[in-house]
């Protein structure tokens, strides 16, 4: 009961707050009613839409290069793809900037989607390496081309595990905050950044409300798309493993394994930028970003250091880290007993609680954060005030995180296991402790890993939530690059470089644990 009661405290309680505000102000009908409302609604799926589409058809060369080649390399591969996935939307705003400095509608575009590859060549290649090849070899020994096998035996195998990617993709891009905070600037907002501006700078709670009710519905439709989509691939898993599949390519596969290396070099190429952008001034090659992260920016930009909200940040996500693996954990093995408890009663409120726990991910992170503001002082010790406040808003976006990645390789331990273990004296907690926890430890410490990276670059609800004299670093550089002047621009450069780097060692690590074969990513 405790993942119920926090996301029932935590996110049921705030947004419906926020939604009932807006409903009490008698301005939810007319924003409904408003042109602007849709229009904000049309860009927001359409970039989502474009973004999604880019990111599919550039993730499926990586995706087959991670799952059928084997070469040397291929798991350095593994791992520099995941690194634009979990750095902080802030990060790829900025390094997209570097590249574009006008920004716009392409470059938002391009940022979601290389935000994203990884997601869709992970999640395809997860069912693409299990997939048995005899089918496929059976239709090209009947005289079908290369490319007609695969589209007609391969691609309908794969279309459930695409289909999947594909709505977490849309689900992302949809609710994306940062990316087009920077790079859509005034001109182009979505539903995402409208309502942080309704909410924010003109406290037009009805119409945030209503924005938020539109994103809802846009949300719990790509979660019920990713639901079934889900389900049907768990099936497919149990196929062939992949030292029977991978193989060193033949012919024009040499073409797809180009196009994936080629895919992983743009998606590289805004990274480096940011890195030279934070060693380059008018004068020059130079360090004075980093230098600087030890003052407050031009004129005072910054109420602290640099260096001191980067130790903040650490803290932070350390603290909502260990928030979300309890909760997260516990989820999962609540959702795994439903599952497998008998009667169809247990088994669909454990499908109505797996896609509840998921929609903290599609929700405006600024409607939760200010219904913290308007609903935490009920509780006992007034938690508007509390240090936690920023790590409780950080958890419940890694929440779902944590419970993609823990609860395959739960569900795959085999219950005969158990069965012959309780069979021969063992009490349940021992069979937990014996059996099930061997087998998953390596997922749970891989998703505390990636649960940590996330929290560090955290800025929807942190950017509302921290106050400017306590500010993560995400925070800090969105207020850097937000006011004029040269030091201010390195700084906040600098500061994404110190980022990225602590991001990239935490990749390394997670995937040196070898969990690249289980999980949603």
């Amino acid at each position: 009961m405790v993942p119920i009661g926090f996301l029932a405290v935590l996110f049921a309680w705030p947004v419906l707050a926020i939604v009932g505000r807006g409903f009490s102000g008698g301005g939810v009908t007319t924003a409904l009613a408003s042109g602007e409302t849709w229009r904000l609604a049309a860009f927001t799926l359409a970039q989502a839409a474009a973004s999604t589409l880019l990111a599919v058809v550039a993730g499926l060369p990586v995706a087959f290069l991670l799952a059928r080649v084997r070469l040397p390399g291929v798991a350095l591969v593994r791992t520099l793809v995941l690194i634009p996935f979990v750095l902080p939307t802030v990060v790829v705003g900025l390094a997209f900037r570097a590249l574009w400095p006008g920004g716009g509608v392409v470059s938002i575009v391009l940022a979601n989607a290389f935000f994203n590859v990884a997601v869709v060549a992970r999640t395809v290649a997860g069912l693409w390496t299990h997939l048995d090849s005899r089918a496929e070899a059976a239709a090209r020994a009947l005289g079908a081309s290369r490319w007609r096998a695969f589209r007609e035996v391969t691609l309908p195998a794969l279309a459930p595990a695409i289909g999947s990617a594909a709505a977490v993709v849309f689900l992302f891009c949809a609710t994306s905050f940062g990316v087009v905070l920077i790079l859509g600037g005034a001109r182009f907002r979505t539903l995402e950044t409208e309502i942080y501006l309704r909410t924010v700078d003109l406290l037009d709670l009805s119409g945030a409300a209503a924005l938020s009710l539109v994103q809802l519905a846009a949300v719990v439709a790509a979660l019920v798309a990713g639901a079934v989509a889900r389900r049907r691939r768990e099936t497919a898993l149990r196929l062939r493993a992949r030292a029977e599949t991978a193989r060193r390519p033949e012919g024009r596969e040499w073409w797809v394994v180009g196009a994936g290396l080629a895919v992983l070099a743009m998606t590289l190429t805004p990274i480096v930028a940011l890195l030279v952008k934070s060693v380059s001034t008018p004068d020059g090659w130079s360090l004075d970003g980093y230098r600087a992260l030890s003052g407050h920016g031009s004129t005072g930009t910054l109420a602290v250091s640099g260096w001191d909200a980067a130790i903040r940040s650490l803290r932070t996500a350390t603290d909502a880290t260990l928030l979300a693996m309890v909760i997260g954990v516990l989820a999962s093995v609540l959702l795994v007993s439903l599952r497998r408890a008998p009667g169809r009663v247990a088994r669909g409120a454990g499908e109505v609680m797996d896609a509840a726990l998921m929609l903290p991910l599609g929700v405006s992170a600024v409607t939760v954060g200010f219904g913290y503001l308007v609903t935490l002082d009920a509780l006992p010790g007034d938690l508007r005030t509390s240090p936690l406040l920023v790590p409780l808003a950080q958890a419940l976006v890694i929440i779902p995180l944590v419970i993609r990645m823990v609860l395959p390789v739960l569900r795959s331990v085999d219950e005969r296991l158990r069965q012959a273990a309780s069979t021969l004296g063992a009490s349940p907690a021992r069979v937990w402790r014996e059996i099930d926890v061997p087998l998953t430890i390596r997922a749970v410490v891989a998703a505390a890993g990636f649960g940590f990276v996330v929290a560090l670059g955290e800025f929807g609800a942190t950017s509302f939530l921290a106050r400017p004299t306590s500010p993560t670093l995400p925070v800090a550089i969105s207020s850097l690059i937000s006011r004029p002047g040269e030091l201010n621009n390195q700084m906040a450069y600098a500061a994404c470089a110190l980022l990225m780097l602590v991001t990239v060692a935490a990749v390394a690590v997670i995937d040196r644990i070898g969990t690249g074969t289980v999980g949603e990513f």
